[in-house]
């Protein structure tokens, strides 16, 4: 058995504290943005109870007048990409809350 390749198995790449790219991404760029920082609290700020901010930021950047033109983050990562870890979404999205 090769060890380099026991050691990747068994690693979990990590970007900057966030389990995928697109999650590392999406972040960065919401956290960064005036725009979508302000869009992300609004989100939050009126998500109904029960409701999922992050959901709702995700259907705000991917439907209606807005998501005619920003679908994506400027790297091209999709708002609703499946590779986002959701979970980490919602956490940066209470953070919001809590004011970060």
């Amino acid at each position: 058995m090769n060890t380099t390749d026991s050691m990747t198995s068994s690693y979990t790449v990590m970007h900057n504290g966030y389990a995928t790219y697109e999650t590392w991404n999406v972040a960065l760029w919401v956290l960064n943005d005036e725009f979508l920082y302000n869009t992300a609290k609004a989100c939050v700020e009126f998500a109904n109870p029960g409701q999922s901010p992050w959901a709702k930021f995700v259907r705000c950047m991917t439907k209606g007048q807005i998501g005619r033109h920003l679908g994506s983050t400027p790297d091209g990562v999709a708002w609703d990409s499946a590779e986002i870890d959701t979970r980490q979404m919602e956490r940066l999205m209470a953070d919001l809350r809590s004011g970060y």
